[in-house]
C-alpha cells in the first residue's frame, strides 16, 4: 500500500498537469477564434473563384483550349500535399490524416507516389516511409497567402515539367469544434466545368488568355484555403483533446483523495487500536 506522502505527491502531479491542460485549453480556443473567423471570410472567395473560372470555361468551350495544367495524362507519378500539424497533443487530428493517406497508398500500390509534406507531423513519420519531395514546416503558426503561393508554384511547376501526372490534397476540412473531415482533394489537372456561361461577361482580353491567369490561382486558392481550414481543424482538435485531458485529470484527483482518505483512516484506526490493545494489556 502506498504511503500518504506518495498519494499526495501524486495528486500533486496530476493537479500541476491540469493546470498545463487548462492553460492549452484557453490557447487554443484563442488560436481557434481567430482561424475560424478567416476561414469564413475565405470561403466566399474561393465559392466566387470557382464560378468565375465556370464562366469563363464556358465562354472558351469549344475553343482548342491549352495549358499545362489541363493537360491529362495517365496517373503513373502521383504527388499528395498532405498537411499535418507541427505539434501532438490534438487528440486523432494527424493520426487520421497519416492513415487516409496511407490507404490512398494501399489503393494505388502501382504508381510511384511521392508526399509534400506540410507540417512536422507528416514529415516526421512518412521520412523513412515513403519518399518526400519537400517539406514546409511553421506555416499553422501565422497563415500568410505566400506561403501557399509557394507550395503551390512547386507543386505545379512539377506537373506542368511532366515530373507529376496528378497532384491532390489531403487535409482536415473544419465543420465544427467537434467535427473534422478528412478532405482527399484532386486540384491537378484542374477539371474545368462543363456547361455554358452563366453570366455574359464583356471581355477586356481574349478568354483563353484570362483563363491561362486563372488556372494559377485556381490552385494557389485551393491549397490556401486547405491550409487554413486545416489549422483551424488542428485548433479545434487541440482544444477538445484539452478539455478532455482536463475533465479526466478531475476525475483521477477526486480517486487519488478517496484512496487517500481511506488509506488515512485505516492508519488511523490501526493506531487507536494499537492503543486500546496496549491499555488493555496493562490492565
Amino acid at each position: 500500500m502506498p504511503s500518504l506522502i506518495d498519494i499526495r505527491r501524486r495528486i500533486r502531479s496530476v493537479r500541476n498537469t491540469q493546470q498545463i491542460t487548462k492553460a492549452m485549453k484557453m490557447v487554443a480556443a484563442a488560436k481557434l477564434r481567430k482561424s475560424q473567423e478567416r476561414v469564413v471570410a475565405a470561403r466566399p472567395y474561393a465559392a466566387i473563384l470557382n464560378q468565375v473560372l465556370a464562366n469563363v470555361a464556358g465562354a472558351v468551350q469549344g475553343a482548342d483550349v491549352s495549358h499545362p495544367l489541363l493537360e491529362r495524362r495517365e496517373e503513373k507519378r502521383i504527388q499528395i500535399v498532405l498537411l499535418t500539424a507541427d505539434r501532438g497533443l490534438a487528440g486523432a487530428f494527424n493520426a487520421n490524416l497519416i492513415k487516409a493517406t496511407q490507404k490512398f497508398m494501399r489503393d494505388n500500390s502501382g504508381t510511384t507516389v511521392a508526399i509534400e509534406c506540410v507540417g512536422r507531423k507528416g514529415r516526421d513519420f512518412f521520412r523513412k516511409r515513403a519518399t518526400v519531395s519537400g517539406e514546409h514546416l511553421g506555416i499553422f503558426n501565422k497563415v500568410h497567402l505566400s506561403d501557399a503561393v509557394s507550395i503551390s508554384k512547386v507543386v505545379s511547376d512539377r506537373y506542368a515539367k511532366g515530373e507529376t501526372d496528378a497532384v491532390y490534397l489531403v487535409y482536415n476540412e473544419f465543420k465544427s469544434v467537434i467535427a473534422q473531415r478528412i478532405i482527399l482533394k484532386k486540384v491537378l489537372p484542374v477539371d474545368l466545368p462543363v456547361g455554358g456561361p452563366a453570366r455574359d461577361y464583356i471581355y477586356e482580353e481574349p478568354p483563353l488568355d484570362l483563363l491561362g491567369s486563372l488556372l494559377p490561382k485556381y490552385v494557389e486558392n485551393a491549397i490556401y484555403t486547405a491550409i487554413l481550414e486545416s489549422a483551424t481543424s488542428e485548433h479545434a482538435a487541440r482544444m477538445t483533446a484539452m478539455d478532455a485531458a482536463t475533465s479526466n485529470a478531475s476525475e483521477v484527483i477526486d480517486k487519488l483523495t478517496l484512496y487517500m482518505n481511506r488509506v488515512r483512516q485505516a492508519s488511523i484506526t490501526k493506531e487507536i487500536i494499537e492503543v486500546v490493545s496496549g491499555a488493555a494489556a496493562l490492565e
